[in-house]
């Protein structure tokens, strides 16, 4: 089994120990689709699956669900922070296992999901789950110093609810002159590079597991469109995930890295567990346009 990088004691005290002045940004993979952000002191949590509600549910069945790589972290201990995300109903991305302990760690906690969702993720976390802020492709909400708009994702069709509203979402969040876009589970799509491009996208997490419709699997980018995606949105940079967790649905970074490379789109492959730091943001010679100033752990 892959062990993280960093885990329990130390990814906390990594979490609790950066530096909250400078105004870096600071990222960490916790797995999956799972990326713990830290700016200016807070927190945020990107579609976390931090326990093995998965591998007993499907013990046993013809789809067994056999994790590759050790938890990084216990969600009970997870405090420190705002706002976590969920771009859809599927376990991975909505897990009480994980959101009711990392409610009961910081309380306060906002999950921000597809309005198209609330009534499934009321039902499925009950009463004591964390607030709801919901939102639709095309709109926003507000948590804290972060700024969170809904974006298009297609896994596989871009579904949407009795009332218009898109069932699976990505998320661009902004705080200060940083601006993340996380695709959650999608598919390219026709309005997909237009929603995204109206931010300078400084980090994009984007799925590379592919679309394995023989497997009984929801489609996702692969390597090659991952990449291509990154380069489609100028993001600064492209750090690769939703792989390495159950064996049925997994895939391997080279052809991710090769794409990249012949894109030259700038990458980061990331350890389960490790920290990726950008920043702090310094304005160019034009005064009109911002670059990231690279920190030592961040190339």
């Amino acid at each position: 089994m892959i062990v993280p990088l960093q885990k329990d004691d130390e990814l906390i005290a990594d979490f609790n120990e950066v530096d909250s002045v400078t105004g870096a940004i600071h990222v960490w993979w916790l797995g999956q689709s799972g990326f713990l952000v830290k700016w200016r002191g807070h927190g945020l949590l990107f579609d976390p699956y931090l326990s093995d509600s998965l591998t007993r549910k499907y013990e046993g069945t013809d789809r067994p669900h056999v994790r590759m790589t050790e938890r990084a972290v216990d969600p009970h201990r997870l405090s420190g922070l705002e706002v976590v995300t969920s771009s859809h109903n599927h376990t991975d991305h909505l897990d009480a296992e994980t959101l009711l302990p990392l409610t009961a760690a910081s309380p306060g906690l906002k999950l921000v999901l597809p309005e198209a969702n609330v009534d499934f993720a009321r039902r499925r976390l009950g009463p004591a789950g964390p607030e709801f802020v919901p939102v639709d492709a095309g709109n926003f909400v507000e948590v804290g110093p972060f700024t969170i708009h809904g974006i298009t994702a297609a896994h596989n069709e871009i579904e949407y609810d009795e009332q218009g509203r898109v069932r699976h979402l990505g998320y661009v969040v902004t705080c200060g002159k940083f601006a993340l876009y996380h695709s959650g589970d999608t598919l390219w799509h026709d309005s997909l590079v237009k929603e995204v491009r109206r931010w300078k996208i400084n980090i994009a997490f984007l799925p590379i597991n592919g679309n394995k419709p023989e497997r009984g699997v929801a489609g996702n980018l692969n390597g090659f469109q991952a990449a291509a995606l990154g380069k489609a949105i100028s993001a600064s940079f492209v750090i690769p995930c939703h792989y390495h967790m159950f064996e049925f649905n997994t895939e391997e970074t080279d052809e991710f890295v090769e794409s990249c490379e012949r894109l030259d789109q700038p990458h980061r492959v990331l350890e389960c567990g490790q920290r990726l730091t950008m920043g702090p943001l310094v304005q160019t010679s034009a005064g009109d346009a911002w670059r990231s100033e690279p920190a030592e752990d961040e190339i």
